[in-house]
């Protein structure tokens, strides 16, 4: 090998090491798009297919510019239809009326559950209020710069985007897109850098006046097809039998890392994760499933 093919050989590696370290990327410049979206292709100097995948999927909007609604990866027939890959996603909620309950001991944050996943191996998505990235600033730092994760957008506090909705708080339609801008920018202040441009519904509740009043946002909302029951639930075996029952390739499962909320998810991910592999399943961030849909 030349001196100069060694030195090529030094610096690529060196830049690996960086690179898996969470060395920030290069510094994209000014571009038009949407808060939440990852640094594009075009304001990174690398091109082709390494670049793409940096780039977040998302929807098409829908009829008379709705936000589109991704709900579950369906293939089609052939190989991608028997891929078997599941999307884990957890919602960590906070409302901003919660900060004394915090103060007092509540925990609306779940760190062991996040370490489990860690530990396990488990590519996820945490679609998180922007209440609680400012409660838990650390946390959603640690969480929106491991590779591992993705951060995507729950609204700022947790309040309904249509009523009714499980008693919560309703936004008007005037101000649905600017609590979506605000939760954003909540993410982004903690210094999260894999946050992505999707959204999700609190308690999943939206109508058609909830998308068309979103559209300016430019976000994917997400859904899921696979409740987990695991919200209040006290028997982490039960909640794992809902999500073994429920899935299917392709299938968004909606989980919670809110501790004092949903008590036994980590001891439930613990029996869901081995049986799924145990099953040929595959753990995906919903960026990849919605990239292979």
């Amino acid at each position: 090998m030349t001196f100069s093919a060694r030195r090529l050989s030094v610096l690529a590696a060196l830049w690996a090491v960086l690179a898996g370290c969470g060395a920030p990327p290069p510094a994209a410049g000014p571009t038009d798009r949407h808060p939440g979206a990852a640094p594009s292709a075009q304001a990174s100097p690398r091109t082709g297919a390494a670049a793409s995948r940096r780039t977040p999927p998302t929807m098409a909007p829908g009829p008379n510019g709705l936000t589109p609604v991704f709900e579950r990866r369906v293939a089609d027939t052939g190989a991608a239809a028997a891929e078997k890959t599941v999307a884990l996603t957890f919602d960590a909620d906070m409302t901003a009326d919660q900060g004394p309950r915090a103060a007092r001991g509540e925990r609306f944050d779940n760190p062991a559950l996040i370490a489990t996943l860690r530990r396990l191996e488990v590519d996820a998505t945490v679609f998180m209020t922007g209440r609680w990235a400012e409660e838990y600033p650390d946390q959603a730092r640690s969480i929106g710069t491991d590779p591992r994760f993705e951060i995507a957008n729950h609204s700022y506090s947790h309040h309904a985007f249509r009523s009714p909705c499980y008693g919560l708080p309703t936004l008007s339609r005037q101000e649905m897109a600017a609590d979506v801008d605000r939760a954003f920018a909540a993410l982004r202040a903690t210094g999260a850098r894999n946050v992505v441009p999707y959204f999700r519904f609190p308690g999943g509740c939206y109508d058609d006046a909830a998308l068309r009043a979103l559209a300016p946002a430019r976000v994917t909302a997400v859904q899921w097809d696979v409740v987990s029951g695991d919200a209040f639930a006290t028997d982490a075996d039960a909640v794992a039998e809902q999500v073994l029952d429920g899935v299917r390739p392709g299938s968004v499962v909606v989980l919670h890392c809110t501790l004092s909320a949903a008590p036994v998810t980590e001891q439930a991910v613990r029996r869901i994760v081995p049986e799924l592999r145990a099953r040929g399943y595959r753990f995906v961030k919903v960026s990849e499933l919605m990239a292979a849909g």
